[in-house]
């Protein structure tokens, strides 16, 4: 007699072949979701590594009288002066205002050059005007012509002149919304999460909260620059365009993912723990803050800097509150115009010089590089810090 469930069964063949498809369909996924980064990554990478660097031109600047006055494209050669970024030499009757042992003086360095000539060196534009074509070939063809790292880039804030345009304002702006963020959101999230989990009782009123947490957590983000614009601008009077206005409202929106990771984080910790701690004679604020907090704060650290990455990366609610501004020097305060990393990310997109897109995709590699930093951190900080029962 045959028996049932034995490896010849017909069933248990099916069975088996099931399974195989599904652990094929399965890796297909995952192999498919990982050819999807591998071409994101290969495709910004390509169109965003050539901003950091840029072409650079050897010129003779003349401190002359007519430079002090104004007219500063008497500080160079008319040839020199087609090619060389107009940002550039703007600045060189404030520098000989500023520095008066510069007049009657003249000096050879390298300057950028304007921003199509840069792409044309870097192959992103196919041709120029005859023109300027000529120029450029021959002080190619003097050596007067090379390519240098890009730390304008680093350093400038946003430009009308794409080869001076910059992430530096950008970044200074995007570190105070996180500043602002993280002292708004981490102690109302923290606080509001252990009440929750060890204070208060089961009733109507917490479920009902909790509820409403659980909801706030997948609002779409700009409603929060709606809440943002109409409360904190509109009602309460600060500033639009500020880092104050983005982190309050970006607070607002990282606010329930820190509230439901301490949580799960507080949930983590054995009741053991507690009892023993409550065999001892502790209160519950003692058991809480010298049992239960220190073995979750791991947990607690972990989800406060995944929430602070994911708002690293907002713009919705920033465009609303106004941090989308046109901003060239970095903000001093926390009431000063600002704008993010994103946001200025997002403002090159719209530009429809090449050189502006390449800067866009420097920005994302730049955005990226953070956000994977923050999330590894996260990673290896739950991994070092935390503890197996």
């Amino acid at each position: 007699m045959k028996l049932k469930g034995t490896v010849n069964d017909p069933r248990m063949q099916r069975r088996y072949r099931a399974e195989k498809r599904f652990r094929l369909y399965a890796m297909s996924a995952v192999l498919l979701a990982l050819a999807f980064l591998i071409v994101f990554f290969a495709d910004i990478i390509s169109q965003g590594y050539s901003a950091f660097y840029r072409t650079e031109v050897q010129a003779t600047i003349n401190y002359n009288d007519r430079v002090e006055m104004g007219d500063y494209r008497a500080a160079v050669s008319d040839e020199i002066r087609t090619v060389v970024s107009r940002g550039m030499l703007r600045n060189l009757p404030r520098e000989v205002r500023d520095n008066p042992d510069l007049k009657g003086t003249s000096e050879t360095s390298w300057m950028p050059v304007k921003g199509e000539i840069d792409q044309y060196r870097k192959g992103h534009v196919d041709s120029l005007d005859e023109e300027l074509l000529a120029s450029v070939q021959r002080l190619d063809e003097a050596g007067r012509l090379g390519f240098a790292p890009n730390w304008a880039f680093f350093t400038n804030g946003d430009s009308k002149l794409p080869e001076l345009a910059g992430i530096g304002a950008a970044v200074v702006g995007s570190v105070y919304l996180l500043g602002i963020t993280l002292i708004v959101a981490f102690p109302i999230g923290v606080m509001t999460a252990i009440y929750l989990e060890e204070f208060a009782s089961d009733n109507w009123l917490t479920q009902t909260i909790e509820v409403n947490i659980n909801n706030l957590a997948a609002v779409p983000s700009i409603i929060f620059g709606l809440l943002g614009l109409a409360v904190f601008i509109n009602f309460f009077g600060v500033p639009r365009s500020s880092a104050l206005a983005g982190g309050l409202t970006i607070g607002l929106m990282t606010l329930p993912i820190i509230i439901i990771s301490t949580r799960a984080a507080l949930r983590a910790v054995p009741d053991p723990v507690r009892m023993g701690a409550f065999a001892m004679g502790c209160t519950r604020w003692q058991v809480v803050r010298d049992h239960v907090l220190p073995v979750s704060l791991p947990g607690i650290l972990t989800g406060t800097i995944i929430g602070l990455a994911q708002a690293m990366g907002e713009t919705a609610p920033l465009i609303l509150v106004g941090l989308i501004a046109y901003i060239q020097a970095p903000p001093t305060d926390i009431t000063s115009a600002a704008t993010v990393l994103p946001a200025q990310v997002f403002t090159w997109a719209g530009m429809p010089q090449t050189a502006f897109a390449e800067k866009a995709s420097a920005g994302i590699i730049v955005l990226l590089t953070v956000l994977l930093s923050m999330n590894a951190a996260a990673v290896f900080m739950r991994r070092r810090l935390e503890r197996r029962w």
